[in-house]
Formats: structure tokens, sequence, C-alpha cells
């Protein structure tokens, strides 16, 4: 949830922002730099939740700690890589292709009630899933649109 309000704050913000100083309304310009502010927000969480992070991926799985870093790093490439005309296209779909991917450790945490932010097994479970897929979709159709298509 926090993502999407950061997503959606970002993106009032900066449409009014590019309204004051350009004169004009820029809508793929205003996505792709809420698309960066919600993807920092959640790099940074990549950093400050590691354990509860690394619990949301199978245990069949090597180097958790070290996937949950780099995607965070990834996560903050993407961020500025979205806002580079020169590799806005690629990174998008580099974006889209990451969102497909990190879906299966969402739904595992799901179904294992995994509070990433506390480390525990007390999360809300399987109907997260309810919000969760249909955000994620939301994400890259979010993507597709402001980064790869117009």
């Amino acid at each position: 949830m926090k993502p999407l309000l950061i997503l959606l704050s970002a993106f009032s913000v900066s449409f009014l922002m590019i309204k004051i100083f350009r004169g004009n309304f820029n809508f793929s310009l205003s996505a792709r730099a809420a698309m960066s502010a919600m993807l920092i927000f959640t790099a940074v969480g990549h950093f400050i939740f590691i354990k509860g992070m690394s619990m949301m991926l199978p245990d069949f799985i090597p180097f958790k700690t070290e996937i949950v870093y780099l995607t965070g790093i990834l996560e903050i490439l993407a961020a500025i890589g979205i806002l580079v005309p020169e590799i806005r296209i690629t990174t998008g779909w580099l974006l889209i292709i990451f969102f497909i991917l990190i879906l299966p450790s969402n739904i595992y945490a799901a179904i294992n009630h995994i509070d990433y932010q506390k480390a525990t097994f007390n999360g809300n479970g399987i109907s997260y899933l309810w919000f969760r897929i249909p955000l994620q979709i939301f994400f890259i159709v979010w993507v597709y649109l402001s980064a790869i298509k117009f």
C-alpha cells in the first residue's frame, strides 16, 4: 500500500510542478518521476528490512541476503534509468521483467504469512494477494505507458 501511495503522491506533485515550471502538463515525465520516487522508496526497504525480505525467498534459493541487496541496487538503477531519455525504454522493459520476476516472492511471502518489516510469520497472509497481484499489474502497465509507449 505504501508504494502505491508514494507513486500517486509523487505523480501529483510532479504533475503540478511541471505545469508550474514548464507551463504545460507532461503525463509521461510525471509518471516516470513518480515511478522513480517509488523505486527509491522500495529500494531503501531492501537495506532496512534485510532479514524480513530474505524470508520472502524460498529456502532452496541460495544467497538470499545478497539477492535482497542486489534487488535494492537494481531498483535504484531503474529509478535513475527510467529518467534518462536514451535508456528509458530499455529500462522500462527491464523493469517490467523485474516486476514479473519478483511476483513469486510476494506470493511466497503471502502464503507463508511473512511480515518483512518485522521479520516474522505474522503477515497478512493469502488475502494480501487480492491487493498485491493487481498492484503488480498496475505497476507494469504504469511503466509500459510512461516509459515505453509514450
